[in-house]
């Protein structure tokens, strides 16, 4: 399995990953089989990630230029892009190229992994720095990519989309129901699991005020 990493809270998947599971990680500076970040004083200048940041490589790790990398990322061979986001709609459009006030050179990559990755997944924090939910009925900053993002996960909750709807799958870090409704804009279903423990019915959005 290729599984691509974005910048941001993306980049450290490496430092989490458990023994033995059988994954190559890509970049797409042109590096696949990124490892965990090494130890002080151990980094190789000439060895980053996307972002830019020291990595180490696992056996069996190659490098490309970015003519091959995007090619591995047009022709469908990336398995999982996991990206970070400003925004994610309930339909699963991405915005998470332009952050408002800031200068920036443009979206980078992202577009195409949206878009050629066989899977999507988003982590981010559930709110952004002013509190405000970044899940959302519909995005307000300039989209990445429509109708791609799977899955999303951040510090309170695992968080699917299923025929135009958010889907709680997981609560994470002590998060309770009731916090995700409040944190999220939108209308959100409660997963198999819940509804077989029988904690709520139906579909739930937090009130409006």
């Amino acid at each position: 399995m290729i599984v691509n990493l974005g910048i941001g809270i993306p980049s450290l998947v490496p430092n989490f990953l458990p023994d033995g599971m059988e994954v190559m990680l890509q970049a797409e500076n042109g590096v696949l089989g990124i490892g965990g970040s090494p130890e002080r004083g151990e980094e190789d200048e000439l060895l980053c990630n996307a972002a830019g940041f020291p990595v180490s490589t696992v056996k069996g790790a190659s490098y490309f230029d970015s003519a091959l990398s995007f090619a591995m990322i047009r022709k469908g061979l990336i398995d999982i892009t996991i990206l970070g986001a400003l925004q994610v709609s309930r339909t699963g459009d991405l915005a998470n190229w332009l952050v408002p006030g800031k200068k920036v050179p443009g979206m980078g990559g992202a577009m195409e992994l949206a878009q050629g990755a066989k899977k999507v997944v988003v982590v981010m924090s559930h709110t952004d720095q002013k509190g405000r939910p970044k899940l959302v009925e519909s995005c307000s900053l300039p989209l990445t990519a429509a109708g791609c993002a799977d899955l999303i996960i951040t510090e309170k909750a695992v968080i699917s989309i299923d025929d135009g709807a958010f889907v709680l799958e997981e609560l994470l870090n002590g998060t309770t129901i009731d916090d995700v409704i409040q944190t999220t804009d939108a209308e959100i279903r409660l997963g198999e699991c819940f509804l077989k423990r029988g904690s709520v019915h139906g579909s739930i959005r937090k009130e409006s005020h």
